[in-house]
């Protein structure tokens, strides 16, 4: 499984890289979920998106607001171990974000849970801190 995994991750990845909110969405069962537990109400991006019409809509909404020309993504240190579960349609995904910044490189750590259906998406659970998309 981890391979089927580490594909349909890889997908993900490119599509959220690329700001590309159809080919999130379409990653994603048509009931399928984005939570962000840790983001508070009201916030730039959305505690929760139900159903792949408004994961697209919303994630659309969200690329377009402005970008942060202060930090850059350095993609050759940023790093990711996926993790397989018991339950072969749940992985887990540790990220390490690295960016470069006037300041120096920082780096974000999250962790994502992934629960698929059928070989789609039907839940991802972000948990990054608030601040890192205010």
């Amino acid at each position: 499984m981890s391979t089927s995994h580490d594909d349909l991750y890889k997908r993900y990845l490119r599509a959220t890289i690329s700001q590309d909110a159809d080919a999130v969405a379409g990653l994603f069962t048509d009931d399928g979920v984005i939570e962000a537990p840790l983001v508070p109400a009201g916030g730039a991006f959305p505690t929760r998106m139900e159903g792949r019409g408004e994961i697209r809509e919303q994630l659309a909404a969200y690329y377009l607001r402005p970008a942060d020309t202060e930090r850059q993504v350095d993609f050759e240190k940023s790093r990711y171990v996926l993790h397989d579960t018991a339950d072969p349609d749940v992985f887990i995904v540790e990220i390490d974000t690295a960016f470069t910044t006037p300041s120096g490189p920082t780096t974000m750590s999250l962790v994502q849970i992934f629960r698929l259906r059928d070989g789609q998406i039907s839940l991802i659970r972000d948990y990054f801190a608030p601040d890192a998309v205010a």
